[in-house]
């Protein structure tokens, strides 16, 4: 068969008898080869032929006009022929609203002919929907076309999910025929029973995402994964429950829903910002699929890696920017809090798009993430009472990468000068105390708070100052805050008394680990009856000793002399340390003397407080540690080092 313009013409050589119209398409076509195969077409052609009234004369095509002119120069009777044969009835058959339109009509024209045709998982359904109009059963034709096409469906595409995919995705145009013929059915029902048999950690993320170097994954996995983005929100829809209906990992079903909403919502993904070819859904269709995700995304935890909370916090943008419903972002921001120790800062980072919010991140969104965490928490805490060390381990690891994170975020927010101290304090004091190992995070998120909001009473800055523990500061934080002129008065003298406390408590832990008796340089009696009790089992066990009993001797008497003297380089130690102790003791009481004349008097101006800084040596290194990272304080060189002659 041969094109020309909106015509087809069989090259058979032969004259066309039939003339079938597709939708704008026009087939000449011969009834003979048709009717051999299509009981649809033999009723038709045989019913005119039956009513001549029906038939009709041909009409003279563009095509034909332009083989006319070319043909001047044929003899006048050849043309007369011509116009006899034109003159002659032909069948004229119309096929409205044909399933594949005139692609499929194409094809099984050609199978109606003998010609090979090569079936895909893209044509198999409107072919099969095309040989059930047509009526090209088995029972019309040996090995007809919807013999074939049934075949081909359940031999070759529903074995594969790729293949069920693509055919499930040309179903689309063939409603409801394709539905009727349970052709949709029969690839959902595939595709699920498919993917339920991969092995679920196969689906770890990333999902589409970039890995550093060469090890970005191009499995199978993503490719049908790819596919499965194709199809249009009913037919996903409809294959999402059917996978929910099968039971299949949670994995599986987010990995499918992530992978179609980074496809048709754009701007969810920040590492995945792409001009998109297809054409961009309007935002009612996108807040559809948006809702449609969320109410879909499984309850249970997602995996191990931040990529799925990072790609949530994105779906959670755009619901705020789409104005989705409220049950909807709150099915969005209890999924997040569920995982929320897998977040990074810059997740937390959420802008605020309404003009009611003054700061300028969503601050009551994270406040309300946090407290669905805590709330898991609690849930997880109640149900499993019973468990073991390392469950309860899990949730205190958890909470501690929250704090850490938490501590960030203040850190983060308190430069901005419309964040209220009523909002900054309760987020501050939203998480337990055994949260934070060290307070250093939290020190740090006050002073960035205290330094931008400089306007601040001084009961103001005393509240803001109360969310820390000064116990819970590491010496480096003691160090900072003890000159940082941004603290209230009675701060500073509360780090500086637990500063004492922690000197105290270590020289009170090395007293104690020092505190051997000194005795004399020669090695003890009861050494020396241990050593001849085990030379005596050693002599009765029959085995031969090879070393010298005096050099083993000499040896434990030398291990006994450098011990003892250790001991007493580390008695030096503790007896400087002791006397720092007892200076740093009547600092801190002249100090409150001094605070309790100040009380007196009124509040102090920061000159007076720096010079009375001052006055009493309060001058420390200016380092913050991590908050969550313990300090290990060195052990003190030199002397220890130098044995005495």
């Amino acid at each position: 068969m041969t094109s020309k313009g909106q015509a087809w013409f069989c090259t058979t050589g032969l004259p066309s008898d039939v003339v079938v119209e597709v939708d704008d398409m026009t087939f000449h076509l011969h009834k003979f080869p048709l009717m051999s195969k299509s009981n649809k077409l033999h009723g038709m052609i045989t019913e005119q032929e039956t009513n001549p009234t029906r038939l009709q004369k041909p009409s003279t095509t563009a095509a034909e006009e332009e083989e006319e002119d070319r043909g001047d120069g044929e003899i006048e009777e050849e043309e007369v022929e011509e116009e006899e044969e034109e003159e002659e009835p032909y069948c004229h058959i119309s096929l409205p609203e044909f399933p594949g339109g005139s692609e499929a009509f194409e094809v099984a024209a050609k199978f109606c002919y003998g010609v090979k045709i090569e079936l895909s998982a893209s044509n198999v359904a409107p072919l099969r929907c095309a040989g059930e109009v047509l009526e090209m059963t088995e029972e019309y034709s040996e090995d007809n076309l919807i013999s074939r096409t049934e075949r081909f469906l359940s031999q070759t595409v529903l074995k594969s999910i790729k293949d069920s995919i693509r055919t499930l995705k040309s179903c689309e145009g063939l409603m409801p025929m394709a539905e009727t013929l349970g052709i949709v059915h029969r690839c959902i029902d595939s595709i699920g029973a498919r993917a339920s048999s991969i092995d679920p950690s196969l689906f770890g993320w990333p999902v589409n995402e970039v890995e550093p170097g060469d090890r970005r994954k191009t499995t199978g996995r993503d490719s049908w994964f790819e596919e499965l983005a194709l199809l249009s929100l009913p037919l996903f829809k409809r294959l999402i429950f059917a996978m929910k209906a099968r039971d299949l990992s949670p994995e599986v079903i987010e990995s499918c829903l992530i992978h179609y909403a980074k496809r048709y919502i754009p701007g969810i993904s920040r590492s995945n910002r792409k001009s998109s070819s297809s054409s961009i859904p309007s935002e009612r269709e996108q807040r559809e699929l948006l809702e449609t995700v969320i109410a879909n995304l499984p309850v249970e935890k997602s995996s191990s890696s931040s990529t799925a909370t990072r790609f949530l916090f994105g779906l959670l943008r755009t619901a705020n920017i789409l104005n989705a419903s409220e049950a909807c972002r709150a099915s969005l921001e209890r999924k997040i809090g569920s995982q929320l120790e897998q977040a990074t800062l810059d997740d937390l980072l959420i802008p605020s798009y309404s003009y009611l919010n003054e700061t300028l991140y969503d601050v009551h969104c994270v406040e309300r993430i946090l407290g669905y965490f805590l709330d898991g928490l609690e849930e997880i805490s109640a149900a499993r009472i019973e468990d073991g060390d390392e469950t309860r381990g899990a949730r205190s690891a958890a909470l501690m990468l929250v704090g850490k994170l938490i501590d960030g975020y203040l850190s983060e927010i308190a430069s901005d000068a419309n964040l209220k101290p009523e909002k900054f304090l309760e987020l501050a004091v939203a998480l337990p105390d055994h949260a934070r190992l060290f307070d250093d995070g939290l020190y740090r998120a006050v002073d960035v708070y205290l330094k931008a909001h400089p306007w601040l009473p001084e009961a103001e800055r005393e509240k803001i100052c109360g969310v820390m523990d000064c116990q819970k500061l590491t010496l480096e934080a003691c160090a900072h805050a003890a000159q940082n002129e941004r603290l209230p008065l009675r701060t500073v003298v509360q780090v500086l008394f637990f500063e004492q406390l922690q000197l105290r408590h270590a020289i009170a832990g090395t007293l104690l680990s020092a505190d051997v008796p000194a005795a004399d340089l020669s090695v003890p009696s009861n050494l020396r009856r241990e050593e001849e009790r085990d030379g005596d089992d050693t002599s009765d066990a029959g085995v031969s000793v090879t070393s010298d009993p005096a050099h083993a001797e000499d040896s434990s008497v030398t291990t006994w002399r450098a011990t003892v003297r250790e001991n007493q380089v580390l008695r030096l130690d503790m007896d400087s340390m002791r006397s720092r102790v007892h200076e740093l003791e009547r600092e801190c009481s002249s100090m409150k003397t001094a605070i309790e004349k100040i009380d007196k008097v009124g509040p102090p101006n920061r000159g007076r407080r720096s010079s009375l800084a001052k006055k009493f040596g309060c001058k420390f290194k200016t380092q913050v540690c991590d908050s969550h990272q313990p300090t290990v304080v060195e052990t003190r060189k030199g002397r220890n080092h130098h044995r005495p002659p």
